[in-house]
């Protein structure tokens, strides 16, 4: 990566931390994935139960790999037969992971689901979120980060499932009905109640979509 990229993504990040301190959350600064690796297995005690959403930056990372083969206690939804009961486990999890579909240079997190799985745990159950989020889902504003969300990662994220919606042949969201939508739960964190819980390791690398 070009050096003046990187400095612009480490001189943002340190942005975006500060505007996650202001709203009672935990920012973290990694040059690499194998930093950011590093940092969120600081973040979480070995024999923690740990579960996450469909996050493609955690497996980026090999964090969800280093979980399943080190002493913790890893929920794999992928091996439940029953994912309902798999999903539904996260609410008393130690732990749960996930990224983000866009965040503000000033540290509100923009999510969007179709089962809902994902933004419900980040909102309420697990005692600690620890998000893994690419420095390019860095956007200026809600409005942008909202945009980003639904222009860019939802249509993706609906070519990957195989889904057969609008967003999947026009690439481009059009505010559609479709019973395959994924645009179904849109979240907005913008501050964190309770101290400690909400943690964003912020990579400087382009993680997920």
């Amino acid at each position: 990566m070009n050096e003046n990229v990187v400095k612009r993504g480490e001189l943002l990040a340190q942005t975006v931390i500060k505007g996650l301190a202001s709203r009672n959350m935990t920012g973290y600064y990694a040059a690499d994935q194998a930093e950011a690796l590093r940092i969120a297995l600081s973040l979480i005690p070995e024999e923690s139960t740990v579960t996450m959403g469909g996050s493609m930056s955690v497996h980026e990372i090999g964090l969800s790999k280093a979980l399943k083969e080190g002493n913790y206690q890893f929920i794999d939804r992928d091996e439940y037969q029953d994912k309902r009961a798999a999903m539904l486990l996260a609410y008393d999890a130690d732990v749960f992971l996930a990224s983000a579909n866009a965040i503000t240079r000033d540290g509100v997190l923009i999510n969007i689901d179709g089962n809902a799985n994902r933004v419900s745990a980040i909102a309420q159950g697990p005692k600690k979120v620890i998000f893994i989020v690419g420095m390019n889902k860095v956007c200026g504003d809600v409005d942008g980060a909202m945009k980003r969300a639904r222009e860019v990662a939802a249509p993706i994220n609906a070519q990957r499932f195989g889904l057969s919606t609008p967003c999947t042949k026009t690439g481009s969201c059009m505010n559609c009905k479709s019973p395959d939508t994924i645009c179904c739960q849109i979240l907005i964190t913008r501050f964190s109640r309770h101290p400690g819980r909400i943690h964003v390791i912020l990579v400087n690398d382009t993680l997920g979509f």
